[in-house]
């Protein structure tokens, strides 16, 4: 051949040597080089150079580096193409700054590339102290004013964190191109300061710099962390009136932004018109239903995908439509998605196991959430506080306290949510020793200056009767939020202590925080328990001035306030005006409860017509109504109503008590005779009755002793 047509033969092959990424093209087109290469070829840097390059863009960094150490003849450009494939990759990010020595040893002067790529391997290993030498040696070889080298400093401080010097760097950049501008946003977004960076973005604008895609998708991100809709609508009308061409990270960013900001029509509208839906897009707008509680459109917007051959639902979608429609009966959604789940072969991820666990204790089916958490071999911390929570959410707080045990044995880090499940299961059950263990895991792993759990450890003191425990925990708290100040008012609340929880609600109107539907509950209960009427009336007009709407328990709390008070007319009314239907049986038991004792038989009829137009089997309220038979002095009402009860053989459901031994929590009922121990419990039951009565005479020589005195 030639050496003219070999030379055109070298000079192609190393044109095609810069589009190549497949690895196993790379292999050949390097060998097919080496039998056509000339000697004089083979000692020019640039043939090598290029080849280095190529096995660098496939992730052979291997081959890159024998390609590198055979060279006859290295360049900067050599150094430069090896340092910049390290940069890449994170496990050999730290062999770059090894090479930048060698460099120094063969007297070669690094560039700006060379410093371009070292910082790009800072930036992998996000190693800040590493960045701030690397930054020394920028301004010890003179590259500070090169805008490549500014840029990859800017974005190197931003990712690690430290925005005082991106900020000194940024406002030495003296043409500030659209590069920089995205560098200094994006780390104030990536670091919390989304105003900070929607106020650079306004500047950007003012400067004259055009915003690109990406730039528009950085800051509507910041718009939907922030829920800012107004200010996405005006980004959204600055990317229209801009032409730019939207791309589909910005198409997306832009249905986000509608979803998290619970304009999910619009978001539709944005969905409707894209033309190529990744599946971020559909995980995006199905989430977006989630969030905003429509479960039905999230369902319909997933049979759609399934019908479509790509993309495929991932995990993220399950985990997305499972949560949407979680609070349907699982025979609805739940459990033909669970099914999915199986054959789609994500049933052993922790991801979609938690949503499936979830999905099944907002059905109240503990059995089948707790088939799902055994067969995930693999559990985080996630699914372990999701069955504490939900066995707890159940009332099957002892599971609750079990599962935390477990966790905490197989050597799972604690988290603040899971100690404030446990925590809050200690409460309901009122056991303070092991509410007070817990309190220690908290001290140890310095969970106590945690909001949520300070909260949580209030309200376990306080419903276990330890008020001074409480107050001291909270008092501790530098700016409490609400949830504690809620749970000191609970407290309160739940020993009956009306003028110090109406002393504490005060305290916290001052505080200048919004009192919710807990504050409330907690104060109507208060005056319940102590008969404040009139003060009960008041904050229950107050709800509605600050704009909380009563729920089922307020319902329940104001009606049997009325009515203990004999204002049981006033009591009949809120149950007419309460719009919740599952709870009017326990709010006619509870007038039915009044008529009985004030005598009103007329409206005590009613009120029990009322409760067996909705269960007629409620055994309480048969006893209830023969009693107020009896109270008017209608024995054969009386004869009637126990007939009723002794054919359909109706019950009052037996009362429940139980006591905390060491690791195990005993429950008793009235009149129940199984328990393994009952015969050991109702022996030491006698020995403290014994010590509660005194003897007339050891009272009488303790008179006498005492005149003596």
């Amino acid at each position: 051949m030639p050496p003219s047509h070999e030379a055109s033969a070298i000079a192609t092959l190393v044109q095609i040597c810069t589009s190549v990424i497949s690895l196993k093209r790379a292999r050949q087109l390097h060998a097919l080089i080496l039998t056509t290469a000339t000697s004089f070829d083979v000692q020019s840097p640039y043939l090598h150079n290029n080849v280095l390059s190529m096995y660098g863009r496939c992730g052979a960094l291997r081959d890159a580096r024998r390609v590198f150490d055979r060279m006859p003849k290295r360049s900067l450009v050599s150094y430069n193409a090896l340092i910049a494939a390290y940069s890449r990759d994170p496990n050999y990010a730290n062999l770059g700054f090894r090479l930048m020595t060698q460099m120094e040893f063969e007297c070669m002067r690094p560039n700006g590339s060379t410093f371009t790529s070292l910082i790009q391997s800072v930036l992998s290993l996000e190693n800040r102290l590493m960045g701030s030498m690397l930054h020394t040696q920028v301004m010890k070889f003179g590259f500070l004013d090169d805008i490549c080298v500014q840029t990859s400093l800017l974005g190197m401080y931003s990712n690690c964190g430290d925005l005082v010097y991106a900020t000194k760097i940024f406002s030495c950049i003296g043409d500030k191109d659209a590069v920089a501008w995205n560098s200094i946003i994006l780390g104030n977004l990536k670091n919390s300061k989304i105003r900070e960076g929607l106020y650079l973005f306004n500047d950007m604008v003012r400067s004259g710099v055009t915003p690109t895609q990406f730039t528009y998708s950085m800051v509507l991100n910041g718009c939907s962390r922030m829920g800012d809709y107004s200010c996405g609508k005006l980004i959204h009308a600055r990317v229209i009136i801009s032409n730019i061409a939207a791309d589909l990270p910005l198409q997306n960013a832009l249905l986000d932004m509608y979803c998290n900001c619970s304009d999910t029509i619009t978001a539709f509208n944005v969905f409707s018109r894209l033309e190529n839906r990744d599946l971020v897009s559909w995980n995006s707008m199905i989430a977006g239903y989630m969030e905003n509680g429509d479960g039905e459109s999230a369902m319909g917007l997933f049979v759609q995908l399934r019908k479509m051959s790509i993309p495929e639902p991932d995990e993220y979608t399950f985990a997305a439509v499972i949560s949407a429609t979680c609070s349907f009966p699982a025979a609805y959604y739940g459990k033909p998605l669970h099914a999915l789940v199986i054959i789609a072969g994500f049933d052993w991820g922790v991801f979609v196991g938690t949503t499936l666990l979830s999905m099944y204790f907002k059905n109240s089916d503990a059995e089948s959430a707790t088939k799902v958490f055994q067969f995930i071999s693999e559990r985080d911390i996630v699914l372990w506080t999701e069955m504490i929570m939900g066995h707890s959410r159940m009332g099957d707080e002892e599971s609750a306290i079990k599962f935390f045990c477990e966790m905490c044995l197989e050597g799972h880090k604690i988290d603040s949510f899971a100690l404030s499940g446990a925590l809050s299961a200690c409460a309901d059950l009122a056991i303070s020793k092991q509410g007070e263990m817990i309190h220690s895991q908290v001290v140890k792993t310095g969970y106590e200056v945690e909001m949520s759990v300070c909260g949580s450890l209030v309200d376990m003191y306080a419903k276990n009767g330890d008020l001074q425990a409480a107050q001291s925990i909270f008092s501790y708290v530098s700016d409490p939020d609400l949830k504690c100040w809620n749970a000191m008012l609970g407290g309160y609340s739940h020993h009956g202590m009306a003028e110090e929880a109406l002393n504490f609600f005060e305290a916290i109107l001052n505080h200048r925080l919004r009192p919710d539907q807990v504050t409330f509950l907690s104060l109507l209960s208060a005056c319940n328990h102590s008969g404040l009427v009139e003060r009960g009336k008041l904050l229950w007009n107050n709800m509605e001035e600050n704009g909380v709407t009563p729920g089922p328990k307020h319902y329940s709390c104001m009606v049997s306030l009325l009515s203990r008070a004999g204002l049981l007319d006033e009591a009949e009314k809120i149950i007419i005006e309460s719009p919740y239907r599952e709870c009017q049986l326990e709010l006619w038991r509870n007038l039915l409860s009044s008529c009985v004792i004030n005598k009103n038989f007329k409206l005590g009829v009613h009120a029990a017509e009322q409760v067996l137009r909705l269960d007629s089997e409620d055994g309480a309220t048969h006893i209830l109504l023969s009693n107020l038979y009896a109270a008017a002095g209608r024995w054969d009402g009386v004869a009637e109503m126990r007939r009723k009860m002794r054919g359909s053989m109706l019950d009052k459901d037996p009362g429940l008590s139980w006591i905390e031994a060491k690791n195990d929590i005993h429950v008793f009922s009235s009149g129940d005779q199984s328990h393994s121990e009952v015969n050991e419990a109702q022996t030491e039951l006698h020995r403290l009755q014994g010590n509660m009565q005194k003897p007339v005479t050891d009272e009488f020589d303790a008179c006498v002793y005492l005149h003596k005195m």
